[in-house]
């Protein structure tokens, strides 16, 4: 069965060492895990629950609690989902952290997504796995159009996927450009 051009391509280009130390790309994961938290505690502190405090007319800081998952997804169920929620969140976070073992030199957007993402499905875990719910404060609308409140784990982790999605376009852009 014969090779394909890009899979010979890749086979003549040398490898990239792996990446010194990646594993220090954990602090960023320890530093998101610190917002969060610190900024769901303040939000919990000062915050009446489902009272929204205006701070733009577009954004107000809501305090709101998520038995499910983004989007309110799977809510309204008895529990088990907070388990379910809490195996997927363990399963990512040590299949993330192989990767990023894993990770060639020169990967440092992949290196930042993928520890964004660790840290805040662990900051999601910890409220869990200690509240049964997530902590959710920041609250998005248009006129009376909402979109459902956050938190800042929530960011880190869009922001990680987003890393995700360029890194995987730059590998494919690559991959065209060496064929």
């Amino acid at each position: 069965m014969p090779e394909s051009k890009h899979a010979t391509a890749k086979a003549d280009q040398p490898s990239a060492p792996p990446m010194t130390r990646p594993l220090r790309w954990l602090w960023l994961s320890l530093a998101v895990i610190v917002c969060d938290l610190g900024s769901k505690a303040l939000a919990t502190a000062m915050l009446a629950y489902a009272r929204p405090v205006e701070v733009l007319p577009v954004f107000d800081l809501t305090l709101l609690h998520n038995t499910g998952a983004a989007f309110s997804f799977l809510a309204e169920h008895a529990g088990w989902q907070r388990w379910l929620f809490a195996v997927i969140a363990i399963s990512a976070s040590i299949g993330l952290t192989v990767w990023l073992r894993r990770l060639r030199a020169g990967e440092t957007l992949l290196a930042a997504a993928l520890a964004l993402i660790i840290g805040g499905a662990l900051g999601n875990l910890y409220d869990r796995l200690v509240h049964g719910y997530v902590v959710d404060f920041l609250s998005f609308h248009w006129g009376q159009a909402y979109f459902p409140a956050f938190n800042l784990a929530d960011v880190a982790i869009t922001l990680g996927a987003i890393g995700l999605i360029i890194e995987s376009l730059r590998d494919a852009r690559r991959g065209r450009a060496s064929s």
